[in-house]
């Protein structure tokens, strides 16, 4: 009789454990999930969790596109040809000048991971310069990428005046000029052909950097909108645990 009472006892036990055994991906994906209930943060947290969420998503962008491969590892922004010399591009592949093509696009990331790095400075001052009417805008806007619109809209002038003077350099440095216009003299003296190569690659280097550079904001700022594993303090926990909330 005491046998059959501990097993009536632990009967339910071992069901219930059966049961979360036979299913332990889609608890785990609903755990993962799940948000508990934020307490309203004060202006001052959402003030300064913004700030060091954004801090911590610039940081990390400029670190990752100025390392080597930055750009060039990355198939979502890596350069390629300038969209007028592509027809070029094909066209000197057949000839067998893969190697000068490869050069060329090589060399375009490699300028463009340069200027990756001046970009830093810009952000942090950017940042500061936020207001409090600005930071409430961002956090409880129904764009995911909010922030990152925000310095578009009050940086890329400034990283473009940083930014062109170090691809300039860069572009030499790293043989891109040379590479480019001696693809661009060999593909201008094949007969018949019309459009002609501008070899200035500057103003298009420049603006691919930027954009990859803010391609990878948008990222880091989807990240942590939206997935608790990114969020690396407590203050960050209970801001965007509170945005997220409000912004479902």
């Amino acid at each position: 009789m005491k046998r059959l009472t501990v097993l009536a006892t632990l009967l339910p036990v071992w069901i219930s454990v059966t049961s979360f055994s036979s299913k332990p991906a889609r608890l785990i994906n609903e755990a993962a999930t799940f948000v508990p209930l934020q307490s309203t943060p004060s202006t001052l947290e959402m003030v300064s969790g913004l700030k060091q969420a954004l801090e911590q998503g610039t940081d990390k962008s400029t670190s990752q596109l100025s390392a080597l491969n930055g750009f060039f590892g990355n198939a979502a922004i890596k350069l390629l040809f300038p969209p007028e010399a592509q027809k070029a591009e094909r066209t000197l592949r057949k000839l067998g000048l893969n190697k000068l093509c490869d050069n060329v696009i090589l060399s375009l990331n490699r300028a463009a991971e340069d200027a990756a790095g001046k970009a830093k400075p810009i952000f942090v001052a950017a940042i500061k310069q936020m207001t409090v009417q600005d930071i409430t805008t961002i956090l409880l806007s129904s764009n995911q990428d909010a922030a990152t619109q925000y310095f578009k809209r009050t940086t890329t002038n400034q990283l473009t005046d940083q930014f062109k003077p170090v691809v300039h350099t860069s572009l030499a440095n790293v043989g891109a000029t040379h590479y480019y216009s001696q693809l661009a003299t060999q593909y201008n003296k094949i007969p018949l052909t019309f459009n002609k190569i501008n070899p200035d690659l500057d103003d298009y280097v420049t603006q691919k950097a930027i954009d990859g550079l803010f391609y990878r904001i948008a990222q880091e700022e989807l990240n942590i909108r939206s997935s608790i594993s990114f969020r690396s303090t407590p203050l960050l926990q209970k801001v965007f645990g509170f945005v997220q909330q409000k912004t479902r």
